[in-house]
């Protein structure tokens, strides 16, 4: 296997894994919003010293494999409402589109595009006066404070308007010219004949370019000053990864929490587990999703937000709520997010100035953390802080002690997140939950019972599971083109013009002819919406059967496959009463303030069982066990904990 180096980039914390030969070694940073790439390498540094026992990321670079990158700045950049600002040209035929592409999120329409908006006609823009009226909706649309430009055209020959757009727009804006604004067209992202869902799919991909172009290129120029031998891979929502180059920004949106569905697809396997929904609780979000007898829920057509976009997702769902997420009292109750204080402030008790609350404040001033070992020891927490910013934003706004104050947090804070689970999954009497980010494991329980799960179980590298779920995935490029001639010739003709992409795209990989697999398949929409896909291999009986239907589309993916299925399996058995650490004074829901035993997880053996309360802890996360529940370790160190009763 050789030295794999995956990085998870979140809004709070940036997690590094380095596999070496199976053995896996992992450390984490705090993210620099302001310049993801100097987090990205601090990670590499530390991450070395852990390797080597000293810092040398040269070597470390030198001896490595493969470089993946993951990130969830899109996800949370989509949920905070947090980008450029885009203006939207669309055909002066479709004056219903805004109405239609609102109807998908009204919230998210306004945040990106609001009143920034321009109808044009197209038999304008192929006609003689194209270049006055280009200029004039462009100016416009500036004006109105617009510094990223979507444009999308609906019709058969939307290509060719939008085509005839762009050539007014590079002769009129030359892209050296300093002020110019990008502008983004439909079918250079989607070829989709749904004009609201290419139209979503650029809007969204607009949004998220900037931020994503930046520290992408500028992290891969920094790697290259290392001479590193292979390309940083991107990790994407597919499922697969490519280089930075060969990946549009929707496709980096939930990456990183597609490596942690990765993750909950290999646990089930692990441990034959036939219904598992699991919570990735990072800084800013939790990300919820099912795997359903060893699938996950994929689809072809995926979902941004509840927003249709034209490439295929992973079933993936984020809800505003993670360790960093602002705590308000509105009303006279407490509302979460979806605002984060992210890395920078963080956290009141991070003592980096913030000022908000926060559910890591809470579980400090609840004592579940150690102010000296909390982040492996490397941080120091706040106590003074960590209670002046909970005082001022809940307890006294709401009239309570302090301490009545954090159980109505943590109350608050569990109910939203067992509320979102049972939006977006089914819970059903056997589900298990898998509980993983760094702040997936502390509130686990609590969720838990709130959602009515019995069964929660923690990976023992939980702290950097998404980071280590990337691991596990192929090299591909994917290939999408709507059949004009649906005749066997016509589809010959086409797969034979996407090989040739793919040998190309798949040569900049760095794989020869013969060194990766080309799989096509035909889809058909019929008019009632129904897909239904077949292998290139059934042509004849495909086309005869669907020759009526609306669309057509040949699909063709390139893969090189670096997955490895060992066929390894684990179980939780009792064996030994397990031996605690020392004791904790925790604030606890039923009996106020006691001592419970403090667990850690580096000290416990296959089959150490304990029960609640307790804390278990490893250096990167810790898990509360509430009174009512047990835990036993696997002979692969994970974690099951089961509620009694």
């Amino acid at each position: 296997m050789g030295l794999q180096i995956n990085i998870d980039n979140g809004g709070t914390l940036t997690d590094i894994c380095v596999n070496q030969d199976g053995v896996v070694k992992k450390t984490k940073v705090l993210t620099t919003p302001y310049d993801l790439s100097k987090c990205f390498f601090e990670g590499l540094q530390k991450a070395s010293g852990v390797v080597y026992g000293e810092q040398n990321v040269s070597r470390l670079l030198e001896e490595a494999d493969l470089i993946r990158y993951s990130t969830t700045q899109g996800t949370n950049a989509i949920c905070e409402r947090k980008g450029p600002r885009l203006g939207l040209i669309i055909d002066a035929a479709a004056r219903d589109l805004p109405v239609r592409l609102a109807e998908e999120d009204p919230e998210v329409f306004e945040a990106l595009v609001g009143d920034r908006l321009v109808f044009l006609g197209s038999d304008m823009v192929m006609g003689e006066e194209a270049e006055i009226e280009v200029v004039k909706a462009i100016n416009k649309l500036t004006a109105a404070g617009a510094n990223r430009l979507v444009v999308s055209f609906g019709g058969a020959d939307f290509e060719s308007v939008e085509d005839r757009f762009k050539k007014v727009v590079l002769r009129k804006y030359p892209r050296h010219l300093l002020g110019a604004v990008p502008v983004l067209y439909g079918c250079d992202v989607a070829m989709d004949r749904d004009v609201v869902r290419r139209t979503w799919t650029a809007l969204i991909n607009s949004f998220l370019h900037t931020s994503m172009e930046a520290f992408l290129f500028n992290a891969e120029n920094r790697l290259r000053a290392y001479r590193t031998k292979n390309p940083l891979l991107i990790f994407r929502n597919d499922g697969d990864a490519s280089r930075v180059a060969k990946t549009v920004a929707i496709k980096t949106y939930s990456s990183g929490p597609r490596g942690g569905m990765e993750g909950l697809r290999s646990f089930a396997k692990l441990y034959n587990l036939g219904d598992v929904v699991m919570i990735d609780v990072g800084g800013t979000t939790t990300d919820i999703g099912q795997c359903l007898h060893g699938k996950i829920a994929e689809v072809r057509r995926g979902h941004v937000e509840g927003i249709t976009v034209s490439f295929p997702l992973c079933e993936i769902f984020s809800a505003g709520a993670g360790g960093s997420s602002i705590f308000k009292a509105v009303n006279g109750r407490i509302v979460i997010g979806p605002e984060s204080v992210g890395a920078v402030p963080g956290p009141a008790a991070f003592g980096r100035g913030g000022k908000e609350a926060t559910i890591t404040d809470a579980s400090l001033l609840s004592g579940i953390f150690d102010p000296k070992s909390y982040f492996g020891g490397g941080m120091n927490l706040d106590l003074d802080r960590a209670a002046t910013a909970v005082s001022i934003n809940i307890a006294q706004p709401l009239g309570l002690e302090l301490d009545a104050a954090l159980l109505q947090m943590e109350h608050a804070y569990e109910d939203k997140i067992a509320v979102e689970l049972h939006r977006h999954t089914k819970v059903s009497k056997g589900t298990v939950l898998l509980a993983f980010g760094g702040a997936g494991p502390l509130n686990a329980c609590g969720v838990a019972e709130k959602a009515g799960i019995d069964t929660v179980a923690v990976p023992q590298l939980a702290a950097v599971f998404s980071a280590n779920g990337i691991g596990s995935c192929d090299i591909s490029q994917r290939y999408t083109v709507v059949l004009e001639d649906r005749s066997s010739a016509g589809v010959a003709d086409a797969l034979a013009e996407l090989k040739v992409k793919a040998a190309r795209d798949m040569f900049a990989e760095g794989f020869g002819e013969g060194e990766y697999e080309v799989i096509g398949r035909l889809v058909a929409e019929t008019a009632d919406g129904e897909e239904v896909s077949r292998p290139v291999g059934d042509l004849q009986i495909f086309l005869n059967e669907f020759a009526q239907a609306d669309v057509v589309e040949l699909e063709v993916v390139a893969v090189k496959s670096l997955r490895q299925d060992a066929g390894k399996s684990a179980r939780f058995v009792e064996g030994s009463p397990a031996k605690s650490h020392g004791e904790r004074n925790v604030l606890t829901r039923d009996q106020g303030r006691i001592d419970v035993p403090v667990y850690k997880l580096a000290e416990l053996k296959a089959g150490d069982f304990a029960a609640g309360p307790a804390i278990l802890e490893e250096d990167y996360f810790t898990c509360r066990v509430l009174d009512g529940w047990t835990f036993v370790v696997s002979d692969a160190g994970d974690i099951m904990l089961n509620r009694k009763g």
